[in-house]
């Protein structure tokens, strides 16, 4: 029997990370730090491995493909960085890659992420953040990044997958908004007759655990176990355990939106909790229920539901019902998460670990810092962008080809984790 207590603890969890991600203030551009002193600092000082030694358990890291970036900036082009996102190390993870390139950057950050504090703030926009709000179409944001590849002054890191998906192996669908600003930059090189043309590097970051797995997610387990009313599954193999923590999790909230547990394959029971969260929401502000990618989805619907809400042009009881939809727009999030097959078709150590560490930052709205973590960059080969897009092409080919090179690039990657193996 599951734990009700532990049903309303991840709603409570969602409620709290929403008021993380949601800014309920007005929005206004922060734009980026162009002096070369504070980024200098920070390089000089190391301040990024300190950082993120204490904060994210990165004790190591690796460049791997770096001629390949220093070839495009040496050529003049307009670079754009385009990394997978599967931890909240990513943004600082580049500036290994950036230290090593021996060039600064400018980076898109989320707006939310300015609002964590001031020194968080601070830190992001000086070392060249600059903010991006992610429920309507952001025109400042957009200018900024397309005249920095137009300028040519320093690489422009972009995130194309917009949001944290903790499944390192996996890319997840990409936002078309990459394309359309190296799209927009190139157009204006090409009317400046510059030397240099607009480019992006897919740039594959692997984390490999280098600890002991069962000692880092042994008492991760056992905590879970016991919110949901278990005795601690200690005799049980890892694997095993794993699964059925799993499979509880996704019952409960089977339970709560359905009524009972689904029957089907996991694949069909994760796609199916998730269209019964979107599918109403996307009925009620689209028109119809909606297919395809569920962040894109998401953010189609973002940008309905919350402009009102931050500009408090609504009453309390409407702002807790649009609250609430979001809310159930996150869990969709969360539920896409969780590859099916991620484990059944290859279980590394590294794999494993993001599951748990999914499963705990759901449950607890934190994670537990194991350390032992060695991040490795792969940079890979240019892409140089048309000014001009194929119109008859179904898919845009660059984000085609980016997201083609940039799976390859972690396909490649992922055969270096360790199998685990049961003891």
């Amino acid at each position: 029997m599951f734990s009700p207590s532990a049903a309303a603890e991840l709603d409570g969890r969602i409620e709290s990370i929403m008021q993380d991600i949601v800014v309920h203030r007005p929005y206004q551009f922060v734009p980026p730090h162009t002096g070369d002193w504070w980024p200098w600092f920070i390089q000089k000082f190391n301040l990024v491995s300190i950082w993120l030694r204490r904060s994210e358990g990165v004790v190591a890291h690796e460049v791997r493909g770096l001629e390949r970036l220093r070839a495009s900036l040496d050529a003049g082009h307009g670079v754009m960085l385009a990394p997978n996102h599967c931890r909240y190390a990513d943004p600082l993870v580049m500036g290994y890659l950036a230290r090593r390139a021996r060039t600064h950057v400018y980076a898109m950050a989320s707006w939310h992420l300015f609002n964590q504090g001031w020194f968080y703030g601070f830190a992001i926009q000086k070392m060249g953040g600059f903010s991006v709000f992610r429920e309507g179409v952001d025109k400042q944001a957009i200018n900024t990044a397309i005249e920095i590849l137009e300028k040519a002054r320093r690489p422009l890191i972009v995130f194309p997958e917009g949001s944290v998906s903790r499944t390192n192996d996996r890319l997840h669908a990409l936002l078309d908004g990459v394309s359309f600003i190296a799209r927009t930059a190139g157009k204006r090189r090409a009317k400046q007759d510059a030397a240099g043309k607009v480019v992006i590097h897919p740039v594959g970051i692997k984390y490999y655990f280098q600890g002991d797995l069962d000692a880092a997610v042994g008492p991760v387990l056992e905590m879970i176990e016991e919110r949901l009313s278990w005795r601690p599954q200690t005799d049980v193999p890892l694997l095993e355990r794993v699964f059925k923590i799993g499979h509880a999790l996704l019952c409960l909230k089977e339970l709560q939106y359905f009524g009972r547990p689904q029957e089907g394959t996991m694949a069909e029971r994760l796609t199916n909790l998730i269209n019964g969260l979107l599918h109403p929401i996307e009925t009620e502000w689209l028109g119809a229920p909606q297919e395809g990618p569920i962040v894109p989805r998401v953010k189609n619907l973002r940008t309905k539901i919350m402009p009102e809400m931050v500009r408090g042009e609504i009453d309390e009881a409407e702002f807790q019902r649009r609250w609430l939809q979001l809310s159930d727009m996150y869990l969709a999030q969360q539920v896409r998460c969780y590859p099916p097959d991620y484990l059944t078709s290859r279980p590394t150590v590294d794999r494993i670990l993001e599951t748990v560490e999914r499963f705990e930052e759901d449950l607890t709205g934190k994670v537990r810092v194991h350390g032992a973590l060695k991040a490795v960059m792969q940079v890979g080969e240019a892409i140089e962008v048309s000014p001009e897009r194929d119109r008859r092409a179904e898919v845009d080919p660059v984000m085609a080809e980016l997201s083609a090179r940039l799976q390859a690039i972690l396909d490649e990657l992922a055969l270096e984790s360790r199998l685990y193996a049961e003891e």
